[in-house]
């Protein structure tokens, strides 16, 4: 009789780091839409040391994907292949020097943003309105509220998918909206942002204006925040209204009637009804007006 055999795990292939490894997690409720899949290995590293001697060690045809504070992201409810790093305990320090405010890639942007309030800096109040850590803003550009990482950003810190770290000036990312121009595989540690000098008190009213503000538009929800880039020339929300999709619903995800460019879990939404949605209002703007939107929310892993 012959005996069964299992299959090894991807886990048991990988380099053992200083930080931790786990099989199989749940990404769903490490994100804000709370649904979808988990990770074939996840990945904790405990340094930029440690990053960077695993991926130097992590073999060649294994997939690496980075995880923020998953707000502005859809994990497919078939899950992530490969490995999922994610920047926590180690990487979300901030300290201020002089006029400069110095994060680790897994710092919150709120963090940061409060961070300059207590030490009466002014210029990264803006931060308060992003939702997600500074490394997917230096990434992306993120930016709200009249700021983006382009007007602030001195340098930044990242590591590659061979383990090579780099050093570089904002200069050098070539940022325009939304967008940098960062090797795709660079996994950004740390940033470091100008500031100057301000009153605490106007700093901080500016701070409680922009949280007001999002209170009033946008859903406090389960959500992933703006779903589509505003097309040149308009406004997302304003077509997707037109197009009649407010309230719109695929099984329980659900089109914002709060604010109609966000899609929230209404509480058993699954990835798949969420993006099936978000496709849905791509058709109906496209058929409405002909403007074809782009999505902003960061979409990964397989299907179920």
């Amino acid at each position: 009789m012959a005996l069964a055999t299992s299959t090894p795990h991807l886990i048991d292939r990988l380099p053992q780091p200083r930080g931790r490894l786990v099989a199989d997690a749940p990404l769903g409720p490490q994100t804000w839409f709370r649904a979808g899949g988990p990770a074939e290995v996840l990945f904790r590293p405990a340094d930029v040391e440690d990053l960077s001697t695993f991926l130097a060690a992590l073999p060649q045809d294994v997939p690496v994907t980075v995880l923020g504070v998953g707000s502005n992201l859809l994990v497919r409810d078939g899950g992530v292949k490969g490995v999922v790093i994610r920047l926590m305990r180690g990487f979300t320090g901030i300290e201020v020097e002089g006029h400069e405010v110095i994060a680790g890639a897994g710092a919150p942007d709120l963090n940061v943003a409060l961070t300059a309030r207590d030490h009466a800096l002014a210029g990264l109040e803006f931060l308060s309105g992003i939702p997600g850590t500074i490394g997917g803003a230096v990434a992306m550009n993120a930016g709200a509220y009249q700021g983006d990482l382009s007007q602030v950003l001195v340098s930044a810190e990242a590591v590659d998918r061979a383990g090579r770290v780099h050093k570089v000036t904002g200069a050098d990312l070539g940022f325009t909206y939304r967008h940098s121009e960062a090797p795709a595989d660079w996994i950004f540690t740390s940033a470091r942002l100008a500031a100057t000098p301000g009153d605490q008190l106007a700093i901080a009213r500016r701070i409680a204006e922009i949280d007001a503000a999002r209170t009033e538009s946008q859903p406090r929800s389960r959500t992933g925040g703006s779903t589509f880039v505003n097309p040149p020339g308009h406004k997302a929300w304003e077509l997707i209204d037109r197009a009649g999709c407010r309230g719109l619903r695929i099984g329980e995800a659900q089109v914002s009637e709060k604010h109609c460019n966000f899609l929230i879990n209404l509480g058993a939404a699954t990835a798949t009804d969420i993006e099936a949605l978000g496709e849905e209002v791509r058709r109906r703007v496209f058929e409405q007006s002909g403007v074809r939107l782009e999505w902003e929310i960061r979409r990964i892993g397989v299907p179920a």
